[in-house]
Protein backbone atom coordinates (compact mmCIF):
# COMPACT_ATOMS: atom_id res chain seq x y z
CA UNK A 1 0.00 0.00 0.00
CA UNK A 2 1.50 3.06 -1.13
CA UNK A 3 0.28 6.07 0.90
CA UNK A 4 0.75 9.53 -0.62
CA UNK A 5 1.76 11.64 2.65
CA UNK A 6 0.29 15.71 1.56
CA UNK A 7 -1.78 16.19 4.78
CA UNK A 8 -0.40 13.89 7.36
CA UNK A 9 3.29 13.33 9.25
CA UNK A 10 4.37 10.15 8.52
CA UNK A 11 4.66 10.14 12.87
CA UNK A 12 0.60 10.47 12.47
CA UNK A 13 0.12 7.76 9.90
CA UNK A 14 2.20 5.81 12.04
CA UNK A 15 -0.04 6.28 15.02
CA UNK A 16 -2.95 5.46 12.45
CA UNK A 17 -1.92 2.06 11.13
CA UNK A 18 0.60 0.65 13.51
CA UNK A 19 -2.40 0.19 16.12
CA UNK A 20 -4.60 -1.57 13.51
CA UNK A 21 -1.72 -3.94 12.26
CA UNK A 22 -1.28 -5.09 15.81
CA UNK A 23 -5.16 -5.52 16.13
CA UNK A 24 -4.68 -7.79 13.42
CA UNK A 25 -2.06 -9.80 15.28
CA UNK A 26 0.62 -9.05 12.77
CA UNK A 27 4.30 -7.81 13.78
CA UNK A 28 5.68 -5.31 12.35
CA UNK A 29 9.03 -4.14 10.85
CA UNK A 30 9.32 -0.36 10.29
CA UNK A 31 12.30 0.20 8.27
CA UNK A 32 13.83 3.40 7.32
CA UNK A 33 17.27 4.68 6.28
CA UNK A 34 18.16 7.17 8.70
CA UNK A 35 19.06 5.44 12.87
CA UNK A 36 18.51 9.02 13.98
CA UNK A 37 15.28 9.71 12.30
CA UNK A 38 14.16 6.18 13.83
CA UNK A 39 15.50 6.70 17.26
CA UNK A 40 13.25 9.96 16.98
CA UNK A 41 10.82 8.09 15.73
CA UNK A 42 11.09 5.77 18.57
CA UNK A 43 10.49 8.22 21.02
CA UNK A 44 7.38 10.03 19.73
CA UNK A 45 6.02 6.33 20.07
CA UNK A 46 6.71 6.39 23.31
CA UNK A 47 5.34 9.48 24.35
CA UNK A 48 2.12 9.58 22.44
CA UNK A 49 -0.89 8.71 22.67
CA UNK A 50 -0.91 9.23 26.16
CA UNK A 51 -3.40 7.57 26.62
CA UNK A 52 -2.04 4.48 24.82
CA UNK A 53 0.92 2.29 24.44
CA UNK A 54 2.16 0.80 21.22
CA UNK A 55 4.98 -1.78 22.18
CA UNK A 56 8.26 -1.32 20.11
CA UNK A 57 11.94 -1.38 20.49
CA UNK A 58 14.75 -0.10 18.00
CA UNK A 59 16.50 -2.57 15.92
CA UNK A 60 20.10 -4.16 17.62
CA UNK A 61 18.61 -4.52 21.06
CA UNK A 62 18.25 -8.12 22.94
CA UNK A 63 14.73 -8.38 22.05
CA UNK A 64 14.16 -7.94 18.61
CA UNK A 65 12.90 -10.93 17.68
CA UNK A 66 9.97 -10.62 19.86
CA UNK A 67 9.01 -6.94 19.55
CA UNK A 68 5.48 -6.06 17.74
CA UNK A 69 7.21 -3.34 16.16
CA UNK A 70 10.92 -3.00 15.47
CA UNK A 71 12.30 0.08 14.22
CA UNK A 72 15.63 -0.35 12.59
CA UNK A 73 17.34 -0.05 9.05
CA UNK A 74 17.72 -4.00 8.13
CA UNK A 75 16.37 -7.03 7.19
CA UNK A 76 13.08 -7.86 9.69
CA UNK A 77 14.45 -8.85 12.54
CA UNK A 78 11.00 -9.52 14.47
CA UNK A 79 9.19 -12.55 12.15
CA UNK A 80 6.57 -9.61 11.05
CA UNK A 81 3.94 -10.07 8.63
CA UNK A 82 3.50 -6.77 7.68
CA UNK A 83 6.84 -4.41 6.56
CA UNK A 84 6.21 -0.60 6.86
CA UNK A 85 8.74 1.61 4.74
CA UNK A 86 9.96 5.51 5.37
CA UNK A 87 12.31 7.68 3.92
CA UNK A 88 12.88 6.02 1.01
CA UNK A 89 13.45 2.28 2.79
CA UNK A 90 13.52 -0.35 0.01
CA UNK A 91 11.85 -3.97 -0.79
CA UNK A 92 12.39 -6.26 -3.14
CA UNK A 93 9.41 -8.49 -4.42
CA UNK A 94 10.70 -11.52 -2.94
CA UNK A 95 10.21 -9.98 0.51
CA UNK A 96 7.10 -8.28 -0.12
CA UNK A 97 5.00 -10.79 -2.11
CA UNK A 98 4.74 -13.06 1.25
CA UNK A 99 3.85 -10.42 3.69
CA UNK A 100 0.68 -9.91 4.76
CA UNK A 101 0.90 -5.93 4.29
CA UNK A 102 3.54 -3.44 2.90
CA UNK A 103 3.41 0.24 3.59
CA UNK A 104 5.55 2.28 1.54
CA UNK A 105 5.02 6.37 3.21
CA UNK A 106 6.14 8.86 1.34
CA UNK A 107 6.05 12.50 1.18
CA UNK A 108 4.23 13.76 -1.66
CA UNK A 109 5.66 17.06 -1.33
CA UNK A 110 9.08 16.13 -2.24
CA UNK A 111 9.80 15.37 -5.83
CA UNK A 112 12.69 12.86 -4.92
CA UNK A 113 10.72 10.61 -2.59
CA UNK A 114 7.37 11.06 -5.61
CA UNK A 115 9.93 9.61 -8.17
CA UNK A 116 11.45 6.93 -5.65
CA UNK A 117 7.79 5.58 -4.88
CA UNK A 118 6.64 5.49 -8.38
CA UNK A 119 10.04 3.35 -9.01
CA UNK A 120 8.95 0.99 -6.46
CA UNK A 121 5.19 0.98 -7.79
CA UNK A 122 6.56 -0.13 -11.17
CA UNK A 123 9.42 -2.50 -9.63
CA UNK A 124 6.92 -4.37 -7.23
CA UNK A 125 3.77 -4.62 -9.39
CA UNK A 126 6.19 -5.44 -12.60
CA UNK A 127 7.33 -8.66 -10.25
CA UNK A 128 3.59 -9.38 -9.91
CA UNK A 129 3.07 -7.85 -6.34
CA UNK A 130 -0.59 -6.58 -6.08
CA UNK A 131 -0.79 -3.21 -4.63
CA UNK A 132 -2.59 0.02 -3.71
CA UNK A 133 -2.01 3.77 -3.84
CA UNK A 134 -3.82 6.04 -1.31
CA UNK A 135 -3.63 9.56 -1.11
CA UNK A 136 -4.92 12.19 1.24
CA UNK A 137 -5.15 14.94 -1.18
CA UNK A 138 -8.80 15.58 -0.67
CA UNK A 139 -8.43 15.80 3.30
CA UNK A 140 -8.72 11.96 3.96
CA UNK A 141 -7.50 8.91 2.48
CA UNK A 142 -8.70 7.67 -0.47
CA UNK A 143 -7.86 4.75 -3.00
CA UNK A 144 -6.38 5.82 -5.91
CA UNK A 145 -5.04 2.89 -8.07
CA UNK A 146 -5.02 -0.63 -7.71
CA UNK A 147 -2.36 -2.84 -9.64
CA UNK A 148 -2.62 -6.85 -9.78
Amino acid sequence: MFYHLTRSSAEDTLRLLLPRALGQGWRVMLRGTDRARLEALDLALWRVPEDGFLPHGMEGGPHDAVQPVLLGTGAIGNGAQALMLLDGAATEAAEAAPLERVWILFDGLDEAELARARGQWKALTGAGVKAQYWSEESGRWEKKAEAG
